[in-house]
Order: C-alpha cells, then sequence, then structure tokens
C-alpha cells in the first residue's frame, strides 16, 4: 500500500482505522461479544461460552501476526504502543490491569463495549466515555499551565522505578531464545499457544452451543489482525522510494513541502491495531483543541468506527434503544467505574482488548500481565458484590473480600468468612 503523497497515506489509513473498526462494532454486537461478560458468566455461572469466544479471538490474532512475522510481512518490534518495549513496566501492567478490571465491572462493561453500547442508544456510556477520556487524556498530557500530568503527580515516583530492563524485547520469544532466535522462537510458542486456545474454546459444550461465540471470536480476532497488517504496510513514494509513515515523519523537513499537515504525534503513525482507552483521551484533546485535524489517529477514527458498526447492526435489527440511568447508584457506579477504567487502562497500557487481544498477540510479556490482572480484578469484584448482595448487612466489605479470594483459590478453604453460595 504505497501512496504518491503522505496526505493521501494518512488518509488511508485513518479510514482503514474508521473500516475495520466498523466491522468490530458490528460484529460485537450482533454476537455479544464482551469480556466483562465473558468473565461474569464464568464467575457467576459457570458458562464459558464467551470466555472461551475470548480465548479465540487471541488464537486468531496470535496465529495471524507469528505467520505474518515469520513470512517477514510485517514487524512489530516497533508498535504504538509500545508492546515490545525493552523496559517492563510489570507493576503498571498489574496494577492498571486490577484496576481497569475492577472499574469496567462496576460500570458493567469494557471500554470496547461502552462504544458498543454507545451505538445502540446507550446514553449512560457518554458519561463513561466522557470520564475515561478526560482522565486519560491527563494521565498523559499535562494540565494547563502546568507540565504535571496524572501520571506524573499518582504514580511515576513510586511505580516507574520497578520496572526492569529485560533487553531489547519484552516478547516471550525473544526472553526465551535470544533476539538472533526470536521470529522461530515466537512461532512456535505462538503456533502452541495458538492450537492450545482453539482447541479449548471447540471442546467445550458452552462454546459450541451458540454460533456467535465463534462468529464473535474469529471476527474481532480478525479485525485485529487486518489493523495490524494494514498499519504495517502503508508507504509514501518519494522519488522510487518508498518510506514507512514514521520514517516519513522522522525526515519530514527534507521530505515534505509544508508544516502544516505534519501530524501532532508521529508515534501514532507506527503499526497498530485496537485500543480503546488511550484513543478516548486523543479524542478529548482532538475536541478541546478545536478538531484540529493533525491531532486525528487511528485510535480516534477506531472509537468511531465501533460506535457506528454498533449502530448500523441495532438500526438493522431495530434493536436500538434509549437508556439512562435507572437510579443514582446506577450513576455513581459508571462514574466510579469509569474513573478506574481511566486510570487503569493507560497504566496497564490497554484494555481488554488493547491488551487483552492486541497486546498479547505480540506475545509481550506486559500484555500477559495485564491480562491476567484484568481477569483477576473483574472476577475479584464479581465476587464480592456476589456476597454482599446475598448476605446483606452480615458481608462486610472485608469478609467478601476474603471469601471471594478463597473462591478464586488465592486463599485457603480455612480462611473463608461467609458459606459459599
Amino acid at each position: 500500500m504505497v501512496f504518491e503523497n503522505f496526505t493521501a497515506a494518512q488518509t488511508f489509513l485513518l479510514s482503514a482505522g474508521f473500516i475495520i473498526a466498523f466491522v468490530l462494532g458490528l460484529v460485537a454486537n450482533k454476537t455479544h461479544f464482551c469480556t466483562m461478560g465473558a468473565v461474569s458468566d464464568w464467575v457467576n455461572m459457570s458458562h464459558t461460552g464467551r470466555l472461551r469466544a475470548w480465548g479465540l479471538a487471541i488464537a486468531i490474532a496470535l496465529l495471524g501476526v507469528i505467520t505474518l512475522e515469520s513470512l517477514g510481512l510485517i514487524n512489530l518490534n516497533t508498535t504504538y504502543p509500545p508492546y515490545r518495549n525493552g523496559q517492563l513496566i510489570w507493576a503498571e501492567n498489574l496494577l492498571g490491569g486490577i484496576l481497569f478490571g475492577i472499574g469496567m465491572t462496576i460500570a458493567g462493561g469494557c471500554g470496547n463495549k461502552c462504544l458498543v453500547r454507545l451505538g445502540a442508544g446507550n446514553l449512560k456510556s457518554v458519561f463513561v466515555f466522557l470520564i475515561i477520556a478526560i482522565i486519560s487524556y491527563y494521565m498523559l498530557n499535562p494540565f494547563p499551565g502546568s507540565d504535571q500530568t496524572l501520571y506524573s503527580l499518582l504514580f511515576y515516583p513510586w511505580i516507574k522505578p520497578l520496572a526492569i530492563e529485560v533487553g531489547n524485547s519484552q516478547d516471550l520469544g525473544t526472553l526465551i531464545a535470544g533476539e538472533a532466535n526470536a521470529v522461530t522462537a515466537r512461532l512456535i510458542i505462538g503456533l502452541i499457544l495458538g492450537a492450545s486456545l482453539i482447541a479449548w474454546a471447540f471442546t467445550s459444550k458452552d462454546f459450541r452451543s451458540s454460533r456467535d461465540f465463534a462468529l464473535g471470536g474469529l471476527g474481532v480476532g480478525l479485525c485485529v489482525l487486518v489493523a495490524w497488517y494494514v498499519t504495517s504496510k502503508i508507504g509514501v513514494n518519494v522519488d522510487g522510494e518508498v518510506y514507512p509513515l514514521t520514517q516519513y515523519y522522522s525526515e519530514w523537513d527534507m521530505l515534505a513541502d509544508s508544516e502544516l499537515s505534519k501530524p501532532a504525534l508521529g508515534a501514532a503513525l507506527s503499526a497498530q491495531s485496537f485500543t480503546f482507552i488511550n484513543p478516548m483521551g486523543q479524542a478529548f484533546g482532538y475536541a478541546l483543541n478545536s478538531f484540529d485535524k493533525t491531532l486525528l489517529t487511528f485510535g480516534i477514527m477506531a472509537c468511531f468506527g465501533v460506535a457506528a458498526g454498533s449502530l448500523v447492526w441495532a438500526l438493522i435489527t431495530r434493536s436500538f434503544k434509549w437508556e439512562w440511568f435507572a437510579s443514582m447508584q446506577d450513576v455513581v457506579n459508571h462514574v466510579i467505574g469509569a474513573i478506574l477504567m481511566g486510570f487503569g487502562g493507560v497504566l496497564a497500557m490497554g484494555c481488554t482488548i488493547g491488551q487483552g487481544i492486541t497486546g498479547v498477540s505480540t506475545l509481550a510479556l506486559g500484555s500477559f500481565i495485564a491480562l491476567a490482572g484484568l481477569i483477576f480484578g473483574s472476577a475479584l469484584t464479581m465476587k464480592v458484590q456476589f456476597y454482599r448482595m446475598m448476605y446483606e448487612e452480615e458481608a462486610s466489605f472485608s469478609k467478601a473480600f476474603i471469601t471471594g479470594l478463597v473462591d478464586l483459590h488465592l486463599l485457603p478453604e480455612s480462611l473463608r468468612k461467609l458459606d459459599k453460595v
């Protein structure tokens, strides 16, 4: 995908983000693909259909990535965000994942689900989107008249020193076999993990009980994979030499005729796929700066695309329905959940899609840590909510919390405070 000028190449990048995300939103709405719902079904009903659909999406994206990389068709060592960064921010991945998992459970859905619901008429998602967007933006951008961000004020001094330097890359292939054998190692690891996830999905009666589980997993996984491929293959032809977008950006002064169309963020031209928390913040920044076109990114267009795809499916099936808060407690839950997702998504460097599928497809160690945190935070929150609902006044937070950890087999049975229901 080579273009004769940068404007055409960037337009294609942005258009591709919208179109692929449109399909993602349509598929997610049609199949009820929901990562929070997947954890809920598993924890509350022991039904793993949607959880296995999530696993299938990971498998499809992962198998596609390792195949394309082994063929030399893409290179994901430099991406946006930098999943394989040589600095492993394990504490941020873990804490962020846990916070995001708690938040999405309290708010009733992750970032992607927020966009899907928004497209289907859920006005509560407007508030969730705005809160996530504002927090995400100021986690990464300074407050007006200041050089301080939420991240620098609340997290940087104590969490950044915990990062570990692991070399040039944190992907499992490099960590296990070294940089020289990384591609082969990733292929082997990816084949084993991907095949295992596919087998895990299709051997389950829960999964086979509905075609939507397979369609959802396949559709979402393919959307993530296609986005990786498309964003990796865009270039600009200058006098017979093809420049990848990031290289063109770095040599802008020599190659471009004007500064007017230069994007504000060069990193956002790198190979990338779907993630939604940082892009929500970028969308807020885009609006804050009077819709300056130099601030448009693949991620912003992806947010619009998911909502639009969901809207179209809702209209086709006549399921579009305006929804509003049921009570003040409902408002509080969504506000708290959105705040936690805003902080957690930035710390973890992604959401249940951004780390839970896109990041894991790169085999980055930090993505697996974030994914574990996401699932743990969500599952434990559901356990606490369940026991407090069933036991009411008898179940203090501490009792429900400890009992939840026992149910998740993270504490011995002897520490159980409430009888299992």
